[in-house]
This record gives structure tokens, sequence and C-alpha cells, in this order.
């Protein structure tokens, strides 16, 4: 295909799944239009993996080696502020993370290896429901992902406004956080607000936990490791005039190992039962794993630096980036499968004023479609 118009394609197609934005699991448009896609390239295609996801496979050659590459989808329930002619048409969700530039990407990718088919084996193009909520890894993953369609690596990558665009980054090792969730409900005794001496005051105590909880990261994780303790809300049953019986804090938690989440769950618990404790209250402590931490694979990022500098050069590609404390779900396909997940600039220098993820005025880079795909297909 002319290089001009396999770009006019994928801002074609982006700007398509831009107007249509579908939130986790309801992604059935998009779904369909990837498939169809696909199936028209020649790909073997299997619909409704993990509910909503896809799996298109082309084998080319004899050899038994199968690498998969993976876009996620879904939208977000945000309502877009932008101007763009191809802005959202669906009231209250939109795609300010980027997923319709990943859905794109994948399928220039496809296009460049079903036209110049240069590889000898399998190559399956994973298109994921979920991200967002960080489900639908783990629903492709039950729905027997790598058993019925196996892969020797993986390979995933998210735009960053943030970085130059046509820039690769990555490391080997941890370069997304965990994410882990946590309830902590504190049950004192409410009463007059003129006689504090009558009850048990739960909010005075959750604001002692509420400092506790911060030396954990201050006090009992190494300062060579990452982590990050935030409290988010806190919520009451008393009023004006009135102490509260309950108070609940809910927050959430980010570090790079397992051995990091367990500390930091263990001393969480410790401090809330024993400053509840001390000062006569109950507690009751919820604490979740959302999302796992991502952790790289050292030969396949060596693989995936080869693979950028031949589409960027070695100037455009940082292999030891520093890490970021979100999350993604990816990072449960690297605990099956080595691979490696990437990052690709994709700041707009035309723009005076730059938006990041999950901003109501986002909209993904055009310019950098065309280096996503072929980075993939390299």
């Amino acid at each position: 295909m002319d290089r001009e118009v396999f770009v006019k394609q994928l801002t074609q197609w982006r700007h398509a799944l831009h107007q249509h934005p579908e939130t986790a699991f309801e992604e059935v448009r998009t779904s369909a239009f990837v498939a169809d896609i696909l199936e028209g390239l020649g790909y073997e295609v299997a619909r409704g993996v993990g509910k909503t996801g896809v799996v298109a496979s082309l084998k080319v050659g004899e050899s038994n080696r199968v690498i998969g590459l993976r876009a996620d989808m879904d939208a977000n329930a945000i309502t877009e502020t932008g101007d763009a002619s191809y802005r959202s048409q669906v009231p209250g969700k939109m795609h300010a993370c980027g997923h319709d530039g990943h859905v794109t990407t994948l399928l220039g990718a496809a296009v460049l290896l079903a036209e110049s088919r240069d590889f000898d084996g399998t190559v399956r193009l994973i298109f994921q429901p979920a991200e967002e909520p960080g489900y639908g890894a783990a629903a492709m993953m039950e729905d027997g992902l790598f058993t019925r369609f196996p892969v020797d690596e993986i390979y995933g990558l998210h735009n960053m406004p943030g970085l130059p665009a046509g820039t690769f980054h990555m490391r080997t090792g941890g370069i997304m956080a965990s994410e882990d969730n946590f309830t902590i409900q504190i049950h004192g005794k409410g009463g007059h607000a003129s006689s504090p001496h009558m009850g048990t005051d739960p909010l005075v105590i959750a604001s002692q936990v509420i400092l506790g909880l911060q030396t954990i990261v201050s006090r009992n994780a190494s300062p060579l490791q990452s982590a990050v303790v935030s409290c988010t809300e806190i919520h009451t049953d008393g009023a004006h005039n009135a102490l509260p019986s309950n108070v609940v804090i809910t927050g959430d938690t980010r570090s790079f190992s397992p051995e990091m989440q367990e500390l930091i769950e263990t001393r969480m618990r410790a401090v809330c039962e024993g400053i509840c404790t001390a000062g006569g209250a109950t507690c009751e402590f919820t604490y979740t794993h959302e999302f796992a931490p991502t952790i790289n694979h050292p030969m396949c990022v060596t693989a995936a630096a080869e693979a950028a500098r031949a589409v960027v050069g070695a100037e455009h590609v940082n292999e030891n980036c520093e890490p970021t404390m979100v999350s993604e779900d990816f990072a449960l396909y690297l605990r099956q499968v080595p691979g490696c997940f990437v990052f690709l600039g994709s700041k707009d220098e035309k723009k005076e004023k730059q938006v990041f993820l999950h901003n109501a005025e986002y909209d993904y880079n055009d310019a950098v479609l065309e280096t996503g795909a072929k980075f993939f297909a390299e």
C-alpha cells in the first residue's frame, strides 16, 4: 500500500473509532469493526474472546514460533469537551486514554504484516476489552486466551503525551505499578458535639489512622523501592452538631513487587487495628488487588528495543526509562508468558496546550499511528 494512502487509512480508522467510544465489555461495535477489517486482510479471526475481545492469527512459513501483539479497545466514562470534527457522538463516553489510537496502530501492523509476509511463524493480534477497570486481560485468559491461542512472547504499547512524539521508552523489570484498593471502616460511639467525652469519636481516630498510614512508606519501606499509600475519600454519618458513629476511609496503594504489596497490606492492617484499639473503637479493614505490577522480561525488552531502533533510530529509543506509578492489566499476561510493554511518545508539538491522559480534551496524536504500526510489525 502506498504510504500516503496507508497513513490516510489509519487516520480515518482512528477518527471513526473516536466518534463511537464504548466502555468496558460494551465494545460490540468496536470489536466488529476490528474483526471485519482483519478478515478482509486474510486473518483467521475469533470473535467474542473474553466477552468482546478479538484474536486474529496469521501464519507464514513453517515455523512453530508464535508472537502476540496486544491493543486495548475500551473508552472512558468521560464527557468529551474537545472541538475535533470527529469528537465523540456518545454522551458521557470518550477515548480519553488513546485506546482508539492503540487499536488503529495494531490494525496498521496487521496491514503491513499481511502485505509483506516477511516472517516465519504465526502472529496473533489480541484486541482486548475492559483495560480501564482492569478486568479485560483476566476475562480473555479465563476464556482460554493462551490455551486456545498460545503465544511464545507478547508485546503491547501505550501512548504517552508527555514524551516526544515518535520515541520509544521501555525498561527491564517493573515499568508500571500495582494498584491495590483499601476500605477502612471505623466504628465508634456518636453523640452530641458539645459532649465528646460521652462518646468515642471515630473521626479523630480516623485522622490518626490517615497520618499513621503515611509512616508505612517513610519508615517501613526501603527508600530504594517506590511505593505510594493514598487515602482518597472519607465519609461519616455525623452532622454539624453530632459526632459520627462511623467513618469510612478509602484509597489505593502503588508498588512494584508482590513483596512490597504484602508489606503495605500487613502494616496497614496493624496501624488501623492498633490505633482503633487505643482509641476505644473497632475497625474493619479490606484490601483488594486490582492491578498487578507490570514486569518486563529482559530478553523481550532487548527485542523490543531492537525493533524500535529499526523503525526510529537509536537516538529515539530509551531502554531504561523511569517507571510510572500508573497501572495496566497487561501485567497479567506477563505473569503467564514473557513479554514487554513499551511507551510510545505522542506529544503534539503543534498544540500550545498539552493535554494528558484521562482529560476531557484529550485527543490521540495521529502523527504516531504509522510509527507504532511499523514498530509492531517489526
